[in-house]
């Protein structure tokens, strides 16, 4: 079964974590979905995905730029795999179906830990996932913002 990461965030922004993950994943030469809940948030996290440094980018593409095989990133609001990514970012409250878990090596849960909704929606996810046999970690920001795993 899949392996689940949950992200507390609580000293950074999602727009500040997301890039370095998304960084690390793209340089193991692997592929990446972002399901994002909100269809208007996508469309910001795709802008800021070009321009979050001077100096690069992550290559990515959304459903309005089509060649989704092309893309080693690929931003959705839906339930689906278009580049066949082994990695699964669920952000701004997207969730996977359980039948979904299978097809991914790793799946990376980034919540707002300041938003009592987000918090009782990955408490209910780390259950749900955890009863159907994922193995599940929890990473929280400590004060200097490193992330550790907590048990």
């Amino acid at each position: 079964m899949s392996r689940v990461d949950f992200y507390h965030l609580q000293k950074q922004s999602l727009d500040e974590v997301l890039p370095k993950l998304l960084t690390k994943v793209y340089n193991t030469g692997k592929r990446a979905v972002i399901r994002i809940g909100d269809e208007q948030r996508l469309e910001q996290i795709n802008s800021y995905l070009w321009t979050f440094q001077d100096d690069s980018f992550l290559p990515h593409g959304c459903r309005k730029d089509g060649f989704a095989s092309e893309h080693p990133i690929w931003l959705t609001s839906q339930n689906d795999n278009p580049n066949q990514a082994q990695f699964l970012f669920l952000v701004e409250s997207a969730e996977c179906d359980t039948e979904e878990l299978a097809l991914y090596e790793r799946i990376f849960y980034i919540f707002d830990g300041n938003s009592e909704q987000a918090l009782v929606q990955a408490r209910n996810l780390w259950k749900k996932y955890k009863n159907c046999g994922c193995e599940v970690f929890y990473w929280q920001q400590n004060n200097s913002g490193k992330w550790e795993q907590k048990a």
